[in-house]
Order: C-alpha cells, then sequence, then structure tokens
C-alpha cells in the first residue's frame, strides 16, 4: 500500500464513511486520485489532492462555492482536510458524458447544448477575485511541452525550437483571444461532465474537473468542448455549440471562430506535450493514442488563415504523430522506465 493510500485510509476511518467499501475510480492526467465509497444503495466519492503535487483542495472548494452559487451542479463537498489534500464529495453517478455517448449518441446534441448553455451563464458573470489570469505570454508558454516531450521524443527540434513558436503564437493570441475575460474551468469535456437528468436547466450538467479555474478569453472552454482529445464531436454538432455560445452570449461569430481557432491551437499543442510527458515520464502510454486525434485538431484550428505564421513553424517544426513517430515515443516510454 503506498503512502497516500494509508493516509487516505486513516482520513475515511475518522469519518462517518469507515466501514464502507474503497473502489478505484477512472483517474484523470493530473495527481489527483478518486475513489468511490460504497454502502447498500449509498455512494460517496473520496478524492486524493496531493499537495506535494501541487494539489490544491483549497481551490476546489472556493470554485466549488462560486459556481454553486451561480446555479450550476458541483458535488457537495461532505468533509474535507484542505492541508491534507482529502474530500469527501457527493456522487454524482456514472453520466459521464463520453460514456452516456458510446451507448446513446443520439443524445449528443441536447447533452451539448445544455453544457454550452453552462458556459453561457458563466460569460454572463464577473470573474471571482481568487483566480489568476491566463494571459496570451502564459497561454504560449504552456505550449512548450509540445517541444520538449512531443517533438523532443521522436526527433531533437533544430534552431530556434520552441522561442519561434512562442513569439507567434502569443501574438495571434494577443489578437484573437483578446476581450472581457471570463471563467475558464479548463477541462471542460466530456470526461469531466457527468448528465443529470433529474434535475433542471444547466443544472443536468455536473462538474467536476474545475480547481485549475482561471480568468481568460471567453472562448477557452468552448474549445475544450467541441475539440476533445478523447471523443469526435460531430461537425453538426460542434457547428450548432459555436453558433449557440456566439448568438447566446453576444459575440460576432466572425470573431468567436478567430479566437476559437487559436485558442484550440494553443490547446492541442500543449495536450499533444502534456499526453507525450504522461507516456514517457509517468509511464501512461495509453494517452499517446490519443495523439493522432489532438494532431488532427491543431491542423483544424491552424487551418484558419489568421494562424498562417503558426501553421509554418508548427509544419517546420513538429512531426505527425504517424504510426512509426507513435513507435518512437512508445520505445522512449520504455527506455525512460528501464
Amino acid at each position: 500500500m503506498d503512502e497516500r493510500l494509508r493516509l487516505a485510509r486513516g482520513f475515511i476511518a475518522e469519518t462517518s464513511w469507515a466501514e464502507w467499501d474503497m473502489e478505484p475510480l477512472a483517474g484523470d492526467a493530473s495527481a489527483r486520485r478518486y475513489f468511490r465509497l460504497r454502502r447498500a444503495d449509498d455512494s460517496a466519492v473520496f478524492m486524493d489532492a496531493p499537495p506535494e503535487s501541487g494539489q490544491d483542495v483549497g481551490r476546489f472548494l472556493e470554485v466549488a462555492g462560486f459556481l454553486g452559487r451561480a446555479g450550476m451542479s458541483v458535488p457537495a463537498v461532505l468533509v474535507a482536510d484542505r492541508a491534507a489534500g482529502f474530500a469527501i464529495l457527493e456522487d454524482f453517478g456514472d453520466g459521464v458524458f463520453a460514456r452516456l455517448l458510446e451507448d446513446r449518441p443520439e443524445m449528443e446534441t441536447s447533452l451539448y447544448e445544455t453544457a454550452t448553455d453552462v458556459l453561457v451563464e458563466l460569460d454572463g458573470r464577473s470573474v471571482p477575485k481568487f483566480v489568476p489570469s491566463l494571459e496570451a505570454d502564459i497561454m504560449a508558454a504552456q505550449a512548450e511541452p509540445a517541444y520538449e516531450w512531443y517533438g523532443g521524443g521522436i526527433r531533437a527540434i533544430q534552431g530556434a525550437g520552441f522561442r519561434r513558436l512562442q513569439t507567434v503564437l502569443e501574438a495571434a493570441l494577443s489578437t484573437a483571444a483578446a476581450g472581457s475575460p471570463a471563467l475558464l474551468l479548463r477541462d471542460y469535456h466530456s470526461e469531466n461532465l457527468i448528465w443529470l437528468p433529474d434535475r433542471e436547466g444547466i443544472r443536468r450538467v455536473g462538474l467536476l474537473d474545475f480547481q485549475d479555474a482561471m480568468s481568460g478569453p471567453p472562448g477557452y472552454d468552448l474549445a475544450s468542448l467541441i475539440l476533445d482529445a478523447r471523443r469526435d464531436v460531430s461537425p453538426a454538432v460542434a457547428a450548432a455549440v459555436k453558433n449557440r455560445f456566439a448568438t447566446a452570449a453576444g459575440y460576432d461569430p466572425a470573431a468567436l471562430e478567430a479566437a476559437l481557432a487559436v485558442i484550440g491551437a494553443q490547446r492541442n499543442l500543449r495536450i499533444l506535450g502534456i499526453f507525450a510527458r504522461l507516456a514517457i515520464r509517468s509511464g501512461k502510454p495509453r494517452y499517446l493514442d490519443f495523439l493522432p486525434r489532438v494532431w488532427q485538431h491543431v491542423w483544424t484550428c491552424l487551418h484558419h488563415p489568421s494562424l498562417t505564421r503558426v501553421a509554418e513553424v508548427v509544419a517546420e517544426d513538429l512531426p505527425e504523430p504517424t504510426h512509426g513517430n507513435l513507435r518512437k515515443l512508445k520505445e522512449r516510454c520504455r527506455q525512460f522506465h528501464h
């Protein structure tokens, strides 16, 4: 038993859930872990967010409070130890968008429209002062893992390396993603949204992963939703929700399209690097399976006319995740862990 699990069991032993069964739930790409606590027909979710790995239960509680007051569905916090990084939360069940749509693809439109309505509601609210700001320079710098871990995992990056992309990407972000900031949940996609059909309106969307929330360009979470690394969103649904967001939130459709392109390019370049890093450094090669879709998202975005220079740099610097290149990354993964 690892030390965190030993501490977790000690924490649970001092609560009302001490005698409940504990079973692991599917985790995410962070250091957080989740377990379901179950007894008969009742259940709760235990979250392990180790502070030594940069996790902050306190931020989760702050953002959850803000979203709850805004009329959104967030898990009720039943008990928490901020210093230890433990919390027991309301269990929203198994209606994860990604799993639900595997069995009921006909629900895609209604699920994504309601998820978009959540973003419209967020866009219309003032950003809480406790969240940091995601500026263009920070966003551009966040793409560096695409060079260090993805490109570097396949072949050495030559010349000026990442600095050249950083310069052109920051310029594009400064132009297209400008405007009044919104609260960004930042990992707003099908694996982090739970369908709660017994609730009304936007409360039918259960929000899970929001502790890394920041203030930034309004299209960020919409780009996260429709450019999903883990599943293909149908083009018709993607077009419909972009129009729904633009109309309801009052954005010019062409300006929103430009913003989504540069945000989507930045986000998916970053994901390329993060998923390669998870495979190579953390020994999680399953994330390499998502890279072809992520690469496709990058180039869907880079075809926007405002991103010609960014596209040129990416084409020159970063290799496509072909079968052979994915094999190289898997080999790097094996080498790193031997």
